[in-house]
C-alpha cells in the first residue's frame, strides 16, 4: 500500500471499495486488498546459527520446509503479497491459520499481535520517505514467529531489513547466537527506527512552516497546513495502534518470547511512546500554527482596514466641502473672489493635514 498521507482520503476511498469485494464472503477467505508493487512473488531463505549462515534467493516452499530441520534459524522473506496461490501454499506449510492468511494479504489491516497455538502473528506497518517521489509510503509487513523460523511477509522488493541482514552476515552483535523471537524483534526493531527518520522529515516541514508564518505568510500557507496536519494523522493512525501492538509482546506472557528478548521488547514499546509523543507535539505546533496563520491574516486585514478607514475619514470633509460647492445655487458670493479657488483648496489641505497630526497623536497610525 503505497500511499501520500495528504492524499490519504482518496486513497481511503479506494480502499474501501476493494474491500466490498470481501462482502459475504466465509471468514478466512484470501483476497488481496492492495496494489500490485511487484511482478511476480519471489521467496527469499536466510538460515543460520553461530557458526554458519546461508544466504538463498528465489527458494520454493519445499526448500524453507527443509531449512527447518536445521538446528538454527531460518527466515523466509515473500516479496509480493499479491499472490495468493503462494501465499496459500507457504501458509499450509507452515500451517498457518486461514485468519493469518487472510490478514496477510489485507494491506489495509491495522497493527497487531495474534497469538495461535504454535506461532505467534504480528502484523506492523514499514514507513519511509521516498526521497525521489516526494512522498511517504507506508508497506503493510505481517511476521509469523515460531520455534525456529521467522517468516516476514511484504509488499515489495526493497526495504529496511537490510540493516538486519548486514548484522547476519558480519555476525555482529548477539543476533546470530539468539533464537527466533530476538530476530523478530530486530526485524520490528528495524521498522521502528526508520520510523524516526520520516518524524525527523516531518519535524523540519514543520520548522520551516512555523518560520514561514512567523513572518509575512504567503497566501498557501494554510493549504501547506492543512495538508501536514493530515499527513501527521495518518502517520499517528499507524503509531498509535503499534503501541497496543508493542505493549502486549512487552507486558504479555507469550510463550514464544523468551524473558531475554522481553527486555530489548521493552525498549522497543519505549520507542514507539517516544514516537506518539512526537506525533502528538507536531499536532499541537500544527494547531498553532494553524491559529497563527489566521491571526497574521487577521491583523494583516485589520492593517489594510485601518489604512482604508483612514483614508476615507480624512476624505469625508473634503467630499462635504466639494460637495457645497458643486451645488447650482446662483448666488454664492465667494465665487466670485479671485482667490476662493486657492483659498478652498488649502483648507481642504489644512483639514487633512490635521486630520493626520491628530491620527498620529491617538497614535491609529
Amino acid at each position: 500500500m503505497k500511499l501520500t498521507f495528504g492524499r490519504a482520503g482518496q486513497r481511503g476511498r479506494r480502499r474501501l471499495s476493494r474491500e466490498s469485494a470481501k462482502a459475504g464472503l466465509p471468514p478466512g477467505t484470501m483476497v488481496f486488498i492492495g496494489e500490485q508493487a511487484v511482478q511476480s512473488a519471489r521467496i527469499d531463505l536466510t538460515s543460520y546459527d553461530k557458526d554458519e549462515l546461508i544466504e538463498l534467493r528465489d527458494v520454493s516452499v519445499e526448500r524453507c520446509l527443509e531449512s527447518l530441520k536445521t538446528d538454527g534459524v531460518t527466515w523466509v522473506n515473500v516479496n509480493g503479497i499479491h499472490d495468493v496461490d503462494l501465499i496459500s501454499s507457504l501458509g499450509k506449510a507452515f500451517d498457518l491459520h486461514a485468519l493469518t492468511l487472510e490478514d496477510i494479504v489485507n494491506t489495509a489491516h491495522r497493527p497487531k499481535i495474534e497469538e495461535f497455538p504454535d506461532y505467534l502473528f504480528m502484523v506492523i506497518k514499514m514507513i519511509y520517505f521516498d526521497a525521489a517521489a516526494g512522498q511517504t509510503v507506508v508497506e503493510h509487513v505481517s511476521l509469523v514467529l515460531g520455534s525456529n523460523f521467522v517468516i516476514s511477509f511484504q509488499e515489495r522488493e526493497g526495504d529496511v531489513f537490510e540493516i538486519v541482514r548486514e548484522r547476519l552476515r558480519a555476525s555482529k552483535g548477539r543476533i546470530r547466537a539468539m533464537p527466533a523471537d530476538y530476530l523478530a524483534y530486530a526485524l520490528m526493531d528495524a521498522m521502528v527506527d526508520n520510523y524516526f527518520l520520516v518524524v525527523e522529515h516531518f519535524a523540519d516541514r514543520v520548522e520551516e512552516l512555523d518560520e514561514l508564518i512567523a513572518g509575512d505568510p504567503p497566501a498557501d500557507a494554510m493549504r501547506e497546513i492543512h495538508l501536514l496536519r493530515r499527513e501527521v494523522l495518518g502517520l499517528r493512525k499507524v503509531i498509535w495502534p503499534l503501541r497496543e501492538a508493542m505493549s502486549l509482546l512487552y507486558k504479555g506472557e507469550l510463550q514464544l518470547i523468551r524473558p531475554e528478548t522481553r527486555m530489548f521488547l521493552r525498549d522497543l514499546y519505549d520507542h514507539t511512546i517516544q514516537l506518539l509523543d512526537m506525533i502528538e507535539s507536531f499536532r499541537e505546533v500544527l494547531g498553532g500554527l494553524h491559529d497563527a496563520y489566521l491571526s497574521a491574516t487577521n491583523n494583516r486585514m485589520n492593517e489594510i482596514m485601518k489604512v482604508l478607514t483612514i483614508i476615507a475619514t480624512i476624505f469625508i470633509p473634503l467630499t462635504f466641502i466639494a460637495g457645497i460647492y458643486g451645488m447650482n445655487f446662483e448666488h454664492m458670493p465667494e465665487l466670485a473672489w479671485p482667490a476662493a479657488y486657492f483659498v478652498v483648496l488649502g483648507v481642504m489641505l489644512l483639514i487633512g493635514a490635521g486630520m493626520l497630526v491628530f491620527f498620529r497623536r491617538k497614535r491609529w497610525l
